[in-house]
């Protein structure tokens, strides 16, 4: 077998063979220059222990994070070396205790040698992802494989074989074992594979989907509105499928209706999910926090989740379209966009609408171009002119009065000039403090 090992990974199995041990290459490297895919994650095994490992490499840079596994860094690329597993402390052993027969093959780089006891090989020729050895021994000892298993079969394109399928099935529940930091990344790289509701899908034959993530199942067999051809669940697949592979869409795709099937009622024999944007943000803000995402990236979606109802018509004002903006913040956008066209394409019958989006694109591009104003720092005037007009103290009533300038030149961005702000702000000192002033956008400031 021919394959193409970086330099590094060659320095690290002659270094361990010069010190005495045997060493080598497994993993998914390995498995990928099978499938002829790219070759990212190197890894070794040894008969060295973890011990022995920091002893020949001491004048490498290294660190020991994981159990007895020692990862080498070179030029920002980790490498790990493991010692062999197993009680027999041997090479076929240790490939025995591995997850699945695909990642159960070794390769000798001094012999040239592929080394696979359990036929990994011919699993991959078959497109077959099966247990090594027995799959309910395998799960039970790390049982985020059950949720691997899901993950590399939707990566791969592979059939998960019938033993190791039923056997995941029956042992769905241990995922309930796992940390949710750990699940969480097995969750993401489900959700960024060409065709995610390939996996969703398994996890629902499974049962693994009802153990970590209930609230999605909620939605299954639930139907929808006639504007709807596709029940809450599928919609939600499709939707998926139709998100570019970028984490913030996908997660925003998962979960945008996610609190449908709890606002559901039925009026004059239709479907309605009255306030499901609102409710689904905060249920959004529950998983993803249970899940360990961090607060940056839920912060995130859920603005994405709560503004994701956008019914944009021809007849919006440029004022309209720069208050959405506004809402939204420029810098996510783009990204509430390409939601809401995967949302509608999902619809199955929403054509008109997705070209009504693209209008609204260009609209919000236009406004993008032009004097938009999206935060007080950019107005005409600051916090200091405004407490010389309004005779104000620093503190909150500052900003307030910031927020309702901004507001009136959302609605007219030629008044952004000094002057004309002063004067605003003049004609607003003489509203009687007993009555709310209120802009045609409706905004109140008590004085």
């Amino acid at each position: 077998m021919e394959l193409e090992t970086p330099w590094f990974v060659r320095f690290i199995t002659e270094r361990l063979k010069h010190a005495g041990y045997k060493a080598y290459i497994v993993g998914g490297a390995l498995r990928n220059a099978l499938l002829h895919l790219p070759q990212n994650d190197w890894d070794v095994a040894t008969s060295a222990s973890s011990g022995e490992i920091k002893e020949v490499f001491s004048d490498t840079k290294l660190f020991a994070l994981k159990h007895n596994t020692v990862t080498l860094i070179n030029s920002g690329w980790n490498f790990e070396v493991t010692p062999f597993r197993g009680e027999k402390d041997s090479l076929v052993d240790d490939l025995r205790r591995r997850d699945f027969t695909i990642n159960a093959m070794a390769f000798d780089p001094g012999k040239r040698e592929l080394i696979d006891p359990l036929g990994g090989k011919e699993d991959i020729k078959l497109k077959s992802l099966r247990a090594a050895g027995n799959p309910a021994m395998r799960f039970k000892e790390d049982p985020i494989r059950l949720l691997r298993a899901v993950r590399l079969a939707v990566e791969l394109g592979f059939t998960i074989e019938a033993y190791t399928f039923q056997t995941l099935t029956s042992m769905a529940p241990n995922i309930n074992s796992v940390s949710q930091e750990r699940i969480r990344e097995e969750l993401m790289k489900i959700l960024l594979a060409p065709k995610p509701s390939s996996g969703f899908n398994l996890m629902i034959k499974t049962g693994l989907l009802s153990h970590f993530l209930p609230e999605i199942m909620e939605g299954r067999l639930k139907r929808q509105g006639s504007y709807h051809t596709y029940t809450i669940l599928k919609h939600t697949l499709e939707t998926l499928d139709r998100a570019n592979p970028d984490p913030v869409l996908r997660l925003s795709a998962l979960f945008h209706d996610i609190a449908k099937p709890r606002v559901r009622r039925k009026l004059k024999g239709e479907w309605r999910f009255y306030g499901h944007e609102q409710q689904s943000a905060l249920l959004t803000g529950d998983i993803m926090e249970r899940l360990k995402f961090s607060k940056k990236m839920t912060r995130k979606v859920q603005n994405l989740v709560l503004n994701h109802m956008i019914n944009y018509s021809s007849t919006w004002s440029d004022a309209a379209v720069r208050r959405l903006v506004q809402r939204v913040g420029p810098e996510n956008i783009n990204e509430l966009i390409m939601l809401r066209r995967a949302d509608l394409l999902a619809h199955g019958s929403a054509t008109k609408s997705a070209e009504l989006l693209d209008e609204l694109e260009s609209r919000i591009e236009e406004q993008l171009a032009g004097p938009m104003l999206l935060k007080t720092t950019k107005l005409a005037i600051g916090g200091r002119e405004v407490m010389d007009v309004l005779g104000f103290q620093p503190g909150p009533m500052v900003g307030k009065s910031l927020d309702f300038l901004r507001e009136i030149i959302i609605d007219n961005p030629e008044l952004n000039e000094p002057k004309k702000l002063i004067d605003i702000l003049k004609d607003l000192a003489n509203v009687p403090q007993s009555r709310p002033h209120k802009t045609k956008s409706s905004l109140s400031l008590d004085l």
